[in-house]
């Protein structure tokens, strides 16, 4: 989710990409397999120019998945900032995140922060750093910080999916201090007590910054257990920036603890924190089972290990080293999000309130995810994938629909139901381990089923909590054939992303056996024709008469963009798209237009699949051409690297297909467009219909800068006739070769 206007030169462009990404594949043959993880650079995304901030990543401290990130906090986080960013010149605290896109809240969050000489318990307590004292990785952070008081406090930051270990290096003081932010969001009472017999802070806070756009959780509460491997000389309490020293006990709005250190010059105190939505009880065993020691670098050592074996399921030679840093990244990237949400076979949901049994996953950025990220892991790890299905089904069990953006519990933030394509493509890609009958039951109702108040509601985009949107506008779409100017705001896109979802759902009505649904729902799917203006040649607002809004209001009813934003949205029936537009000659003059004109927009999600286009009207060579000018442009190994909001994992997907070489255009079908691979040699690891693993392994042969495009395609040394894989194809196959000219 992201809105700018992205200006190019192509011939510019084209040159840039052979100095950037291309010529240094020369190197081809150096082997570059050892530590994965250490090639990915999580500052990437962190910073964008002043007036998007765009990027809006951290460098985040966990393992793949994890339910709980740490990281350094410059800032305090909220809806459209996150806790770090590179621009910031001090350091607040260490944070325990859940905050998963910058356009969205954090929940359950605590702070640590240590002190030196004098404690603050506001924005005061910020210590300036340099990045040159800093080091980021997946699996561990460092800093050295400017003590308020003078001197250098160190801190090392190591964590698991559900806790965190810091280390502080304080200067010689008898009032070094660590203290703990427990709730810090106005009308959210947090609580904390130090435990002494334990030598911990216990607490939690209920604090969700996007709580307003969602229902009430009166249960929900971020629980932690924080402990210390030293014994405090003090120890007190704060509300606000009221401290009260000796006091053991403390709730607020914004409440937090602390403990007083006598220091030598280089000691240490070591901190733990567990994590957990069940309980403080349940944070204590995630911390004893995760963390049962105290030494730092045998926790890196454990998550280091753990991205390794994530990363290494795509294996790559060759390249710069930025070439290699921002593939890894992007991959590195796609594997954070969904995020676990159980502990060891039980879960909090945030959709009944309630304590279950089972696995659990949360924070599914839908509307953006479902283009690549989601078919990214069904080819990379279809054993964690179908537990994701099922997770967004327990969701629905327990709260009634299937969720847009949980965040953790339902929002109506975007539009459609696009869980309706998560599902699609899991079932048509043969992913196991979720209950196929529920599945169908419930995209059925996303397809069906109108929200509550539907007539009269517009859904506004972040209104507050009123009901849960689903398809908004659904009654005037089954009325009409598309959702009239002035009942639905964002009705052209709706009308198109609502026909795709149609097209998602009759796939589900047909791998379960329900054909005359799928019938019906396969003619539904042809309704974003309805909104087609054959005079200008866009997708147009309509009123209920048929008629088409006047020229100078032809951009209304969009998602985040233009008319131009949403000319080839069918994603779902592009033969159609190219019929309606007069044929192949006029649908690739208006592709070309859109990109050669600067209407493209590759920091947004909705287009996403537009470069693969040409291959449906036989031009794949277009295709290759613009993959070589728009990646090196929207990828660079630098802080403000991304031009666009990663949206959990799919800016960063895009990046991962194209690189090797084919991408999802229409998800919920089992195609893939090839486009052209960005290194000589990828070893993917893939399962077998059967689910026996082996290596895929993709070559690129005879590329120079002069032999850019594709010749021809091998697959097991047999010419590949067409411009799409099949997904079983891809997992069958154990060599394909592109052979350039």
């Amino acid at each position: 989710m992201s809105n700018s206007l992205l200006k190019i030169n192509f011939t510019c462009l084209s040159a840039l990409f052979f100095y950037i990404f291309l010529i240094p594949q020369a190197s081809h043959g150096q082997v570059h397999l050892n530590s994965p993880v250490d090639e990915v650079n999580p500052l990437i995304g962190t910073t964008g120019n002043n007036s998007t901030e765009y990027g809006g990543l951290i460098p985040a401290v966990a393992p793949p998945f994890a339910m709980t990130q740490w990281c350094a906090q410059t800032r305090e986080s909220s809806i459209s900032s996150t806790s770090y960013h590179y621009n910031d010149k001090s350091i607040m605290g260490f944070t325990a995140t859940h905050q998963p896109a910058i356009w969205m809240g954090d929940y359950g969050m605590v702070t640590i922060c240590p002190q030196s000489g004098q404690l603050y318990t506001n924005r005061k307590r910020a210590m300036t750093f340099s990045h040159e004292d800093e080091k980021t990785t997946p699996y561990g952070y460092s800093v050295r910080m400017n003590a308020i008081a003078g001197g250098i406090i160190k801190a090392n930051l190591a964590a698991t999916s559900r806790a965190g270990l810091l280390s502080f290096s304080f200067p010689k003081s008898d009032s070094s201090f660590i203290f703990v932010e427990a709730s810090r969001q106005e009308n959210f009472v947090g609580w904390i007590e130090y435990d002494s017999l334990r030598n911990e802070l216990i607490g939690y806070n209920p604090d969700r910054q996007s709580a307003h756009l969602g229902p009430p959780l009166p249960g929900f509460k971020g629980y932690f257990v924080v402990r210390f491997n030293k014994k405090p000389t003090a120890f007190g309490t704060t509300y606000h920036e009221s401290i009260f020293k000796g006091k053991s006990q403390q709730s607020g709005d914004r409440c937090g603890a602390f403990l007083r250190f006598v220091t030598g010059d280089g000691d240490s105190v070591l901190v733990k924190t567990g994590t957990s939505f069940i309980s403080i009880e349940q944070a204590r065993s995630n911390l004893d089972l995760e963390i049962p020691g105290w030494k730092l670098e045998t926790v890196q050592e454990q998550t280091k290990k753990e991205w390794n074996r994530y990363l290494a399921r795509i294996k790559i030679d060759g390249g710069s080293k930025d070439n290699r840093t921002c593939f890894y990244t992007a991959l590195y990237r796609t594997m954070q999000y969904p995020r676990e949400f159980s502990e060891y076979g039980r879960y909090y949901s945030a959709f009944d309130d309630r304590i279950h049994q089972g696995i659990s996953y949360n924070d599914y950025s839908l509307w953006d995810t479902f283009r690549a990220e989601h078919p990214l892991l069904n080819l990379l790890m279809p054993e964690k994938t179908g537990g994701m299905i099922q997770a967004l089904l327990q969701m629905y069990k327990e709260g009634g629909w299937l969720p847009k953006w949980p965040n953790p519990t339902y929002t109506n933030i975007m539009i459609a139901t696009h869980a309706d394509a998560v599902i699609a493509d899991a079932m048509v890609k043969g992913i196991k381990g979720f209950d196929k009958s529920l599945a169908w039951e419930a995209v059925k109702k996303d397809a069906f089923v109108a929200p509550s108040g539907d007539s009269t509601n517009k859904w506004g985009d972040r209104a507050p909590w009123t009901a849960y949107e689903a398809r908004g506008g659904l009654t005037w779409y089954n009325k009409m054939g598309y959702i009239p100017s002035g009942r639905t705001n964002e009705n052209v896109s709706r009308t198109i992303e609502y026909s795709y979802d149609d097209w998602c759902v009759a796939q589900v009505a047909r791998l379960t056996g329900h054909p005359s649904d799928f019938k019906f729902l396969m003619n539904r799917s042809k309704n974003y024709q309805n909104t087609y203006d054959r005079r200008s040649g866009f997708f147009i607002s309509r009123y209920e008469n048929g008629s088409f809004v006047p020229e100078n209001r032809s951009n209304e009813g969009m998602t985040e963009g233009s008319k131009w934003t949403y000319l080839f949205g069918a994603m779902h029936d592009i033969p159609g798209l190219i019929k309606l537009m007069g044929g192949a000659e006029n649908f690739e003059k208006r592709l070309d237009e859109n990109f050669d004109s600067s209407h493209y927009q590759h920091d947004n999600e909705p287009g996403h699949h537009y470069i693969y286009l040409y291959n449906y009207i036989g031009k794949p060579e277009k295709t290759q051409s613009r993959i070589y000018q728009y990646t090196p442009i929207n990828y660079k190994n630098t802080p403000d690297g991304l031009l666009g909001n990663d949206d959990c994992g799919q800016m960063s997907a895009w990046l991962v297909f194209t690189s090797i070489g084919f991408y999802p255009v229409c998800p919920g079908s089992s195609e893939y467009a090839i486009g052209v691979p960005l290194f000589d040699h990828i070893q993917i690891t893939v399962k077998s219909p059967s689910g026996q693993p082996h290596q895929l392994t993709i070559e690129r042969k005879n590329y120079a800068p002069s032999k850019q495009h594709v010749k021809r395609v091998l697959l097991d040394g047999k010419k590949h006739n067409g411009l799409f894989f099949k997904h079983n194809e891809l997992l069958n196959a154990r060599t394909i070769i592109f052979e350039m000219e």
